[in-house]
């Protein structure tokens, strides 16, 4: 399966699952322009960094999702996850192949498989209240 198919299969109802997009606040942002692209000699620019996924809550960016296809390995997508949060400086990030979900704590280093996406309250709290008690 391709990773248009992975989204549509295994991602996004597993995002749907966890809340977003169905709590209130919510928001998946699908295919969420980074950077135009670095302008070349010539006037021309090189390809933009386009984001899978972006979470939003409460109208604030929480995290970037990486996705590929369910053929490749997870970590196939987690040197790409962690360049687009640093870029747009967010504490977490996660890859995922739809079978498995990797996740990203920038701020501590902490990373690991997870079994599900967390809710946006939980992302959120995270986010903002446990930075120090951050788990995986």
């Amino acid at each position: 399966m391709n990773e248009s198919e992975t989204r549509a299969e295994y991602i996004d109802p597993k995002l749907k699952v966890s809340g977003w997009g169905v709590i209130a606040d919510s928001k998946i942002l699908r295919e969420y322009p980074i950077t135009a692209g670095k302008i070349q000699t010539g006037g021309g620019r090189a390809k933009p960094l386009i984001a899978d996924y972006v979470l939003v809550y409460r109208g604030r960016k929480l995290a970037v999702i990486e996705a590929k296809s369910d053929e490749l390995e997870v970590g196939e997508g987690v040197a790409q996850s962690k360049n687009y949060a640093e870029k747009m400086n967010l504490d977490t990030t996660f890859a995922s192949n739809g079978k498995e979900i990797y996740q990203i704590c920038m701020k501590t280093g902490k990373e690991g498989l997870i079994a599900a996406f967390p809710s946006p309250d939980e992302l959120w709290n995270k986010t903002f209240f446990e930075q120090n008690n951050w788990l995986v």
